[in-house]
């Protein structure tokens, strides 16, 4: 059986099958933020999803990390992140640079997890 929640015509932002949640890519809310204030807000909003979904930040396989510069943002970003990451069960972890969807976001997150 697959679960879709939060669905709209494009996409379904969370999608659960065999016990792995799929999350779709989490931006902040707020593009005015530096990258530092738009990473704390993104994993502001993973954490509501993960919640939705059943898991906690202990229970991710893998993230995948989009930068806009990572030259720029690479280190302010993981001063966030390494805050943030469980340290005893943290997921597999890419980090690249990529052009985004909008001219102000700066990070874009995209999350799997497991169902306990």
């Amino acid at each position: 059986m697959i679960i879709r929640k939060q669905v709209n015509e494009r996409m379904s932002r969370i999608v659960e099958h065999n016990g792995t949640v799929y999350f779709a890519g989490i931006v902040s809310d707020d593009k005015t933020l530096d990258i530092k204030g738009q990473a704390l807000r993104a994993l502001e909003i993973a954490q509501s999803r993960f919640e939705e979904a059943g898991i906690t930040k202990d229970d991710l396989l893998r993230a995948e990390i989009f930068v806009k510069d990572i030259s720029r943002d690479f280190v302010n970003f993981n001063f966030i992140w390494d805050e943030w990451v469980s340290k005893e069960n943290p997921p597999a972890r890419a980090c690249i640079e990529a052009n985004m969807a909008s001219e102000g976001t700066l990070v874009e997150i995209i999350f799997t997890g497991a169902k306990k």
